[in-house]
């Protein structure tokens, strides 16, 4: 399909799914760009991977790790793949961390930007461009900048279509399904960590915080680029 054809395909799905459900969202994105399609996790939770799970059976996972990720993120995206019927795929920087130091030094200090262009955002571009269409876990709810987020857009640096089943969902539907389908949680939620970026620019939330206030603290950054 043409990147004008994929376009309008983004701009209809927008209308047509806006009231649709997170399943139904992931099985119209399945059936519209087949093996063209793929879920990516950060896994914070398993929620978004067993939404697609039970809507695509053996769909495709991407998870990027940065090299900085807490053990504790990396044992979720272990356990989603174990638990559910899910290809889990890791998406990696060429250069390992210790050689990015070497060169760059610690840039998460210096250059956060730098750092979550280099670490996050290449190596995801990279792993996306065999695909016509990708999905995320972003919410409204979240933040303030997803607020306009639609379950279905048009990504126009990356000219794919971006899918966002869980764009409606408040916070209280995401404890609910947490709770209803007893879904793997990452275990530094239980330790105040709201949201869940890489080890040296992530901190627990106080009561009362914005759940996004972990992240970059201190810094007027929040957000890595990817979305």
């Amino acid at each position: 399909m043409t990147t004008d054809g994929l376009r309008r395909v983004a701009e209809a799905a927008a209308r047509d799914l806006d009231t649709a459900s997170a399943h139904d969202i992931v099985r119209w994105a399945n059936e519209t760009f087949g093996a063209g399609f793929v879920v990516t996790a950060s896994m914070a939770d398993g929620v978004l991977s067993h939404v697609a799970s039970q809507a695509v059976p053996g769909i495709r996972v991407l998870f990027l790790d940065t090299g900085y990720h807490f053990a504790e993120t990396i044992g979720t995206r272990d356990a989603v793949a174990s638990a559910y019927d899910v290809d889990v795929h890791t998406a990696r920087h060429p250069l390992p961390v210790a050689d990015h130091e070497a060169s760059y030094g610690k840039l998460y200090e210096t250059y956060p930007d730098l750092c979550c262009a280099m670490r996050k955002v290449f190596p995801l571009d990279q792993a996306l461009r065999p695909f016509d269409a990708w999905a995320s876990g972003v919410r409204r709810a979240e933040s303030d900048g997803r607020q306009t987020a639609s379950v279905v857009g048009w990504d126009a640096r990356r000219r794919k279509v971006k899918v966002n089943p869980l764009a409606a969902w408040t916070d209280e539907q995401v404890e609910a399904y947490i709770e209803e389908h007893a879904i793997l949680v990452n275990p530094l939620r239980q330790l105040g960590y709201t949201s869940i970026g890489c080890a040296p620019c992530t901190r627990p939330v106080a009561d009362g915080e914005d759940p996004r206030a972990g992240r970059w603290a201190g810094r007027s950054k929040t957000e890595c680029g990817i979305h």
